[in-house]
């Protein structure tokens, strides 16, 4: 599979992030990462559904949204008709609800008819999302503890990551979308790509380069 892009707008200036998901765009991202925060599930609060229906009309991009919070089922309506294309909910804030939260919060998503997926922090041991896997979209596989950007890559989740790609390819998922958000940068992209990753979030690693489009061009050649 072709490595897609998905730069986290959480590391755009908020002041002008109109101009900034265009920049994006024009500098050859796939998709714009959406980190969705509500102060409970992870410290800091971000944006929401309002942000998104704001950015939804200037871009033709895929809005891939991110939800850290506690009971994402009360967002899901007002993400999805912002104009979210795909949705990504964590396994732990569903398994805090109750023990089938997080299979009917996907069967929600996929009701407004975008795409679903299931993200694990890096604590998360791939065994627990496996039922999942082909009811989903994407697996998103978060390389550090959710909350702040600007984090290093946590080295122990690349294990995570091939053995999650060699089991969805195992069960027939072998167009399973793999995302890894958190320090990914242009020194270890390759060694994540080949560990089994195809969507890369990358915030300072785009945002803080001289070049937007020579990183986002660098990243996709890895």
């Amino acid at each position: 599979m072709n490595v897609k892009i998905a730069p986290s707008i959480l590391s755009a200036n908020f002041a002008a992030m109109g101009e900034a998901v265009q920049k994006l765009e024009r500098c050859g991202a796939d998709m714009i990462h959406c980190d969705v925060m509500d102060g409970s599930f992870v410290g800091p609060i971000t944006f929401g559904g309002q942000m998104i229906k704001a950015i939804r009309p200037i871009t033709s991009l895929p809005l891939d949204v991110h939800l850290m919070i506690e009971h994402p089922q009360t967002q899901i309506k007002f993400i999805a008709e912002a104009g979210a294309d795909i949705i990504t909910v964590h396994y732990g804030a569903g398994k805090k609800v109750s023990p089938h939260y997080l299979e009917d919060t996907l069967k929600m998503i996929k009701s407004y008819g975008i795409k679903c997926g299931v993200v694990i922090n890096p604590d998360v041991p791939d065994e627990a999302i496996f039922p999942f896997i082909k009811e989903i979209d994407m697996l998103l596989l978060m390389s550090v503890f959710p909350g702040y950007g600007g984090q290093k890559f946590i080295p122990e989740v690349m294990e995570k990551l091939t053995q999650a790609r060699a089991y969805a390819d195992s069960i027939g998922c072998t167009n399973l979308d793999i995302e890894v958000d958190g320090g990914v940068t242009l020194s270890n992209a390759k060694d994540i790509v080949k560990a089994g990753a195809n969507v890369l979030v990358a915030g300072s690693a785009v945002f803080k380069a001289p070049d937007m489009a020579a990183a986002i061009a660098a990243l996709k050649a890895v």
